[in-house]
C-alpha cells in the first residue's frame, strides 16, 4: 500500500507540474498577445510631403512618438522609414489589400474620398463627442474641413501650406511705390505692373517685370469663387466669379507684351511680384539658398490681392491623418493622433522642423512663429506674422473627391489655352464645362 502511495503522490506531482506548465505557457501567450495589443502601427511619407529639402523628416514624429510613450507606458509606436511620398499610395494601398494597414496613417493628397470609399478609415465622430477635451474650433476651419466628407470626419489636419504674395521691396522703393497694405486688390496689383514693367537699359527689350507665376488658381481663389461641390457632384466654372479671374490673369499677362518671365528673373530681382507657397519661403530663406537667391534686394510678404468677388483668400495645401477601420486599438489610436495633430508641443515642434504651417491657431499665434521666421531671413527683410494668421484663418482647401486631381489637370490644359488667347473667355469656358460634367460623371 505503502508503495502504491508513493506511485500516486509521484502522480499527482506530474499531474501538477503539467498544470503548471500548461498554465505558464498560457500565460506567455497571453502576456505576448497583450504586448502586440499594445503596437500601434504608424504610416508616414519619408522627406517633405511639400516637395522642398529637408534633412529633419522624422524629428517632429519621434519626438512626438517618445511622449506619447512615456504617458502611455506600455506602447510601443513603431513605423516603416524610408517610404517616399511617390511610393507611399502604392505602399498603403498594398497593405490595405493585405488587412496590414498601419493603425495611424498620413493620407496622400486627393485620396481621401478613395479611401473613405474603401471602408479603410474611421468615422472619427463618435471619438470626438466623447471626448470633452477635443475641440474642432482650435483649428484654422479650411484645414481642419479638409478632412470631411459631407458632414463626416474622417481626417485630422497634421500641417498646412497657404499661398503668399512676395514683394521685391527695393524694387518697389526704386520707382517710388509704396508696400501694398493688407486690402489690396487686382486693380493695384495690375497697376503697379503696368508701371514697373520697362525697357530699363534702353536697348529695347523689357527687362523689368510686374509678376510672376501668378496663375488662374490663385485668381479664382482670391475672388471668392467655388470650383466644384465639395463632393465633385457639380462644378462651376462659367461662374462669373471664374470668368472675372480668368480675364485678371489674361489682362495681366499681356503687360508682359508676350515675354515669358522665368524664376531666373526673380531671383535677380528683375520682378515686383510673386506668388510663393509656406513652404518654399521656409526652405530658401536660410542660409545658404539666401545667398544665392536673395542677397540682393529685400522683400516681404502679403496677402493675395483681392478681386471684386472676394477677400483674397489664399489655396490652402493640407496633409491630413486618419485612423484605419480595422484597428484593434481604437482609444489608443485617437490619443496617438492627437499626439500629432492636436497637442500644442507638437504643432510647435513643426515650426522648427518642418516647412509647412501648424494648423492648430494657439501654434501658429504663439511667439515662436515670430522667433523662426526671423532667425534666418536675408538682410532687413522682415515677414509679418499677422499677415500669416490672417491667410490662414481667410484660407480655403481644395475638394477631397475623387477626380479632383484629373479635373484640375483637364482645367489647367483648357484655361491656359484661353490665357494665350487660342480661344474666347466665354467659349472657352463654356466648353471646359461640358468638358468637366463628362469627366465628373465618370
Amino acid at each position: 500500500m505503502r508503495y502504491v502511495g508513493k506511485k500516486a503522490i509521484v502522480f499527482s506531482m506530474a499531474i501538477t507540474v503539467t498544470l503548471l506548465t500548461i498554465i505558464g505557457a498560457v500565460f506567455v501567450y497571453l502576456s505576448r498577445e497583450q504586448e502586440e495589443e499594445k503596437i500601434l502601427r504608424f504610416g508616414m511619407i519619408a522627406g517633405s510631403y511639400w516637395d522642398v529639402p529637408t534633412g529633419s523628416c522624422y524629428k517632429v514624429v519621434d519626438e512626438a512618438i517618445r511622449r506619447f510613450e512615456e504617458e502611455h507606458p506600455g506602447v510601443r509606436v513603431e513605423y516603416d522609414s524610408g517610404i517616399l511620398k511617390e511610393d507611399y499610395p502604392e505602399w498603403l494601398s498594398e497593405q490595405i489589400l493585405l488587412g496590414k494597414e498601419p493603425d495611424v496613417f498620413m493620407i496622400p493628397e486627393g485620396e481621401l474620398e478613395i479611401l473613405v470609399s474603401l471602408g479603410a478609415l474611421k468615422d472619427l465622430g463618435t471619438l470626438i463627442k466623447r471626448d470633452g477635451s477635443f475641440d474642432s474650433d482650435a483649428y484654422y476651419e479650411g484645414a481642419y474641413m479638409y478632412g470631411s466628407i459631407g458632414d463626416v470626419q474622417y481626417a485630422l489636419p497634421y500641417e498646412s501650406v497657404p499661398t503668399l504674395m512676395f514683394v521685391n521691396k527695393t524694387l518697389l522703393q526704386k520707382e517710388g511705390i509704396s508696400m501694398p497694405g493688407a486690402d489690396w486688390t487686382w486693380e493695384e496689383l495690375l497697376a503697379i505692373c503696368c508701371k514697373v514693367t520697362k525697357d530699363t537699359d534702353g536697348d529695347g527689350v523689357i527687362d523689368q517685370f510686374g509678376c510672376f507665376d501668378y496663375g488662374w488658381r490663385e485668381a479664382v481663389a482670391s475672388n471668392g469663387a467655388l470650383l466644384f461641390e465639395k463632393d465633385g457632384s457639380a462644378a462651376y466654372f462659367t461662374d462669373p466669379k471664374v470668368e472675372a479671374g480668368v480675364k485678371f490673369v489674361r489682362d495681366l499677362n499681356r503687360v508682359n507684351e508676350g515675354y515669358g518671365v522665368t524664376a531666373r528673373e526673380f531671383d535677380q530681382g528683375k520682378v515686383a511680384f510673386r506668388p510663393f507657397a509656406f513652404s518654399e519661403y521656409r526652405t530658401y530663406k536660410p542660409y545658404p539658398w539666401r545667398i544665392k537667391k536673395y542677397s540682393d534686394f529685400e522683400w516681404d510678404c502679403v496677402k493675395l490681392p483681392a478681386g471684386q468677388g472676394g477677400q483674397g483668400q489664399s489655396r490652402l495645401e493640407t496633409l491630413l491623418m486618419g485612423i484605419g477601420s480595422r484597428t484593434r486599438q481604437e482609444q489608443m489610436a485617437w490619443e496617438f493622433i492627437k499626439t500629432l495633430c492636436y497637442e500644442v508641443e507638437t504643432q510647435l515642434h513643426l515650426l522648427e522642423a518642418s516647412q509647412g504651417l501648424p494648423v492648430v491657431k494657439e501654434a501658429v499665434q504663439s511667439p515662436l512663429l515670430s522667433q523662426v521666421l526671423g532667425n534666418d531671413i536675408p538682410g532687413n527683410s522682415d515677414m509679418d506674422v499677422e499677415v500669416i494668421w490672417q491667410v490662414m484663418e481667410e484660407a480655403v482647401g481644395a475638394p477631397n473627391f475623387r477626380m479632383y486631381p484629373a479635373a484640375m489637370a483637364l482645367a489647367d490644359g483648357e484655361i491656359g489655352r484661353i490665357i494665350s488667347g487660342e480661344m474666347s473667355v466665354d467659349s472657352g469656358l463654356l466648353k471646359l464645362q461640358r468638358e468637366m460634367n463628362g469627366l465628373l460623371k465618370q
